[in-house]
């Protein structure tokens, strides 16, 4: 039996079949039998950065990578050589898809490219695993999300931090009571200065860059190299700052100790900094703000950078001073000094009963201290604790439910939502730090019909996404 045929079965036999498995609040996932240990899924790597390259040597694991793709062919070259030589190679992804040999899709490509290329991939019949943040606007990922329903292919979001063991025991004290009552969730993220600029066109376009592919739906520019590798995310064009970057990261975890993994916010009032003051030819992207969101129950959360943690990344080798006028007018004079005391990026936890931290270093507060001798037990009050799924790899968890049809733990229904509190911190700071009321039930802005449209982009033909 032909490869594509054993995996996409739909008659499950004998104890290595494993159960087809739905959920209210998805379409049923197209059912896939067990592999056997001699018949490995093909894998196609689109986005062959050093993200994408990463995301890669982690699944080659699990699968054989047949294939990859790189509107920059250097790139995509240059991962062929990881696998001595062997996955087919293709400057349009597009032709990619046509393989017959690729079941699974790895997407990790600049932003302005996730929405389409995770869209194509599913209606090609691949189940994708997509790289964060989940999209490029609130509009894409409402398609991305219609489109996972539809197909019922597994999507996994590339939030790996939902994967890790100090997040996941952070999110289970909030959720289980050992702060209390949660009142309020600092987001704290790095400050990457993004003050580079102008930057004037006057290189030649690199032989093995298809730029016009690689711009797709975003306007077009004259090519400087500033505009590509790491960098572009720090172009409105391309992507949306660091906000929608570590921030897609931060907030998912926050919204998941939160419990409103599948709602948002009912207000946002955001207020950033553009060092480069809107000038031409320069970063476009502000990279410091504040943004207070208020949620059901009383609930406020603070989304910000934190200016102590400064990071060189890209071209940056100093950071702007941030003088005393301009840190009161971003931070505002009603900002709880929780915020002004956080010096480190990550999550905090805020209960009248006490608090968590966490970020990638570590999980921190009374309630760690306190698990030794005090751990979670398995029933509160006669019900069973709430437990989050167990995931302790990101990628192998896809692969897992790739085989079971499950749904993984960071799917397209929950990072929809996570991003989409970023998006509208990005539009409110765009409107000059205009409050937005929130609806998301429609997930639409409430009474401001300029800012309702900025929930979606003109898209560039031929590259716009079809519904």
């Amino acid at each position: 039996m032909k490869r594509r045929e054993f995996l996409h079965r739909s008659v499950l036999t004998g104890a290595a079949a494993l159960p087809v498995y739905t959920f209210s609040s998805a379409a049923a996932f197209k059912p896939v039998q067990a592999q056997s240990a001699n018949d490995r899924l093909g894998i196609a790597l689109i986005g062959c950065g050093g993200q994408g390259t990463g995301d890669i040597k982690s699944a080659a694991r699990v699968g054989d990578v047949v294939a990859v793709a790189d509107a920059d062919l250097g790139h995509a070259e240059n991962v062929k050589k990881i696998f001595d030589g062997k996955p087919a190679v293709y400057q349009d992804y597009r032709k990619l898809l046509e393989n017959k040999d690729v079941d699974v899709v790895i997407q990790a490509t600049p932003d302005h490219w996730h929405t389409k290329i995770n869209i194509d991939a599913l209606r090609a019949g691949k189940d994708v695993y997509g790289e964060k943040p989940f999209s490029l606007t609130i509009a894409e990922g409402q398609q991305l999300c219609k489109v996972v329903k539809e197909t019922g292919r597994v999507f996994q979001t590339g939030t790996q931090q939902r994967s890790g063991k100090e997040f996941q025991t952070a999110v289970e004290l909030v959720r289980n009571g050992r702060i209390g009552k949660l009142k309020r969730v600092l987001v704290a993220l790095p400050y990457y200065n993004t003050s580079g600029g102008p930057f004037l066109p006057g290189e030649a376009v690199p032989a093995k860059l298809d730029w016009e592919l690689y711009q797709g739906q975003a306007p077009v520019h004259p090519y400087i190299p500033q505009r590509t590798h790491r960098i572009f995310r720090w172009w409105y064009e391309y992507a949306g700052g660091i906000m929608t970057d570590w921030g897609n990261h931060h907030i998912d975890i926050a919204h998941w100790g939160m419990d409103v993994e599948t709602t948002g916010p009912l207000t946002v009032e955001a207020r950033g900094i553009f060092p480069n003051e809107g000038k031409p030819d320069c970063f476009n992207t502000p990279d410091r703000f504040f943004s207070a969101m208020k949620y059901p129950g009383g609930l406020e959360l603070f989304f910000y950078v934190t200016l102590a943690e400064k990071p060189k990344f890209g071209d940056t080798t100093t950071h702007q001073e941030t003088g005393k006028e301009q840190f009161d007018w971003l931070f505002g004079k009603d900002c709880p000094q929780d915020v002004h005391d956080n010096k480190r990026n990550g999550i905090m936890f805020i209960g009248d009963k006490g608090r968590v931290f966490v970020n990638r270093g570590g999980l921190f507060g009374k309630p760690v201290e306190e698990l030794k001798e005090n751990p979670l037990p398995d029933s509160i009050d006669g019900k069973p604790r709430w437990r989050v799924k167990p995931s302790g790899d990101h990628i192998k968890n896809f692969f897992d439910c790739v085989r079971s049809r499950e749904e993984p733990v960071a799917p397209a229904r929950i990072e929809h939502r996570s991003v989409t509190a970023c998006h509208l911190t990005n539009i409110s700071i765009r409107l000059g730090g205009r409050k937005l009321q929130w609806d998301s039930v429609k997930e639409s802005i409430i009474g401001d019909t300029e800012a309702d449209a900025m929930l979606r982009r003109e898209q560039r033909k031929p590259y716009g996404i079809s519904d």
